[in-house]
């Protein structure tokens, strides 16, 4: 099943932004969710991070859409963590959400530019 192609829009914004972040994360291999939010946090020098509250829900929805799956690993004394991976569909879901947010910025910045630049 291959995923929906992204619409940025207003409406759609932070579920679009939020699924590009953690996508991301997940390209450089399998990550508990607790260290996805830390390396966003890192990368972005601080200025995007996730709260437990919404963090979890989003990682759970994108496994339910196939972008992702997750696999329960025991780490002994810290118990049993989730550590979660990116599928095919989720690589060719981030490669289309890449190109539809680079049209999305290079858009909203010709709309928001100084007049007469």
């Amino acid at each position: 099943m291959t995923p929906k192609q992204p619409r940025l829009g207003p409406q759609s914004f932070a579920k679009h932004f939020n699924e590009a972040l953690l996508l991301s994360a997940l390209e450089s291999g399998p990550k508990h969710g607790y260290q996805l939010a830390l390396d966003i946090e890192e990368r972005s020098e601080g200025r995007f991070g996730f709260k437990h509250g919404t963090l979890y829900p989003i990682l759970h929805k994108l496994e339910k859409e196939g972008l992702i799956e997750g696999a329960w690993s025991d780490e002994g004394a810290r118990g049993k963590r989730k550590r979660y991976q990116l599928t095919r569909d989720g690589e060719l879901y981030l490669r289309d959400l890449r190109r539809a947010w680079k049209g999305f910025m290079g858009c909203f910045a010709e709309v928001i530019r100084e007049e007469g630049s």
